[in-house]
């Protein structure tokens, strides 16, 4: 079928889309925070926000508004500044970028990797005036020499080369202990600024009753309770067959689009051009294949219907329906009856490198893991199916669909 334009990011990010309330609330605290703040040295506006409040579509209204500003209103209080929306996550750059393409002040340029921004400011010296950053708990907290970081902290250096930095923040979303961030460190980091909060708390992404999201809840908590019913708007299913999630996926992808495999990172994956598997039973389909080049997004392209996503893949974007796998290291614990994680078992070592002196090295290893199922439960519009790798785990979901009915 063709790709749905209400599909599309370039669509959920347009700056066109109406603001709600809070969103108008939080606008108004956000824009009287630049004006008045705009001829100082350093300030930082947070918005916090769950998965799936809005916080990009937000952004980007606000974005597209700040430029507006900057380069054709003269008699703005915000005319001629030099701006930047930053995000650490190629796959989210790419949605933006593409958003610019009929908004004449908006430029491709506008949009970068913390890295290269920071790099290229030291370079030169100049000063930004104002920088929003997505996914902020995405940014760096320790050099990573591989992609050409050498200090200490993304923010860090942001702070200091933007008069004003408008942050995106998720503390349940960091999913690298290169990106280890604590509210706490968040907080000691900034102590020497003014900084201004708000907190975004309307669903927009999940069609989902309160029950259900408080079932995601304690299931990221490692409580299993009864599954809610079903509704119209959505649909929480466990599976006994990986194959036969994916045939209702696929047929969910025929008639609405935008419907996905993911899994948990348990299953070899090496960038080095190969193709690497999932195998689950009967069920056979490759991990996504990395396309740096490729103009759109992994989940906007027609393809990867025959691929399974990750946590990096898909963070920040909305699916209609997830067939979610829940990968070896997930399981069941029958004494504690608990869902229990094993690190041990998680093929994502690259996430835990830097922990190893680390006294609580093993509880930012749960903490890490939990958040990337937090991320891949949070991804559907319509329906989350679940199918779990532990034969004990994937009877114990049944049971509980069961004990719901």
């Amino acid at each position: 079928m063709p790709f749905l334009e209400q599909n599309r990011s370039i669509f959920k990010l347009s700056p066109d889309k109406p603001l709600q309330a809070e969103q108008k609330n939080l606008k108004n605290r956000l824009d009287a925070f630049l004006c008045s703040n705009k001829d100082k040295n350093h300030a930082c506006f947070i918005i916090y926000g769950d998965a799936g409040t809005g916080k990009s579509v937000f952004l980007n209204r606000v974005f597209m508004e700040l430029q507006q500003h900057a380069r054709a209103d003269s008699q703005h209080p915000l005319f001629g500044l030099s701006n930047a929306l930053l995000v650490n996550h190629p796959e989210m750059l790419k949605a933006y970028k593409n958003a610019t393409e009929s908004i004449p002040t908006l430029k491709k340029k506008d949009y970068e990797r913390p890295t290269t921004f920071i790099n290229q400011h030291h370079k030169t010296g100049n000063i930004a005036d104002i920088v929003f950053v997505d996914e902020a708990h995405l940014l760096l907290t320790g050099p990573d020499r591989y992609n050409h970081f050498f200090q200490d902290n993304h923010l860090e250096e942001i702070m200091q080369i933007a008069r004003l930095v408008v942050l995106v923040f998720d503390e349940k979303q960091v999913l690298k202990a290169k990106s280890c961030w604590e509210q706490k460190m968040l907080n000691e980091l900034l102590q020497d600024y003014p900084v201004e909060t708000f907190t975004l708390q309307r669903q927009f992404r999940m069609n989902v009753a309160k029950q259900h999201a408080e079932w995601i809840e304690q299931f990221c908590q490692g409580k299993l309770r009864p599954i809610p019913l079903s509704t119209e708007r959505f649909e929480l299913r466990p599976y006994s067959s990986a194959q036969q999630m994916y045939e209702d996926i696929q047929q969910h992808n025929q008639y609405r689009g935008l419907s996905r495999m993911l899994a948990t990172y348990d299953y070899p994956y090496r960038l080095d051009g190969h193709d690497y598997f999932i195998i689950e039973g009967d069920f056979c389909l490759r991990w996504d294949r990395a396309k740096p080049h490729a103009k759109d997004p992994w989940a906007e392209r027609e393809d990867t219907i025959e691929e399974v996503g990750s946590v990096y893949t898909i963070q920040g974007f909305d699916l209609n329906y997830v067939g979610l796998i829940l990968g070896p290291s997930v399981t069941w614990d029958e004494a504690s009856q608990q869902i229990v994680l094993h690190p041990d078992k998680y093929e994502d070592k690259a996430a835990f490198n830097g922990l190893g002196a680390r006294d609580d090295a093993q509880e930012i290893k749960q903490k890490l893991m939990w958040n990337s199922i937090n991320v891949l439960m949070t991804r559907a519009i319509n329906g989350l199916y679940i199918y779990a790798h532990d034969p004990v785990l994937r009877q114990k979901l049944t049971q509980a669909k069961i004990q719901a009915g």
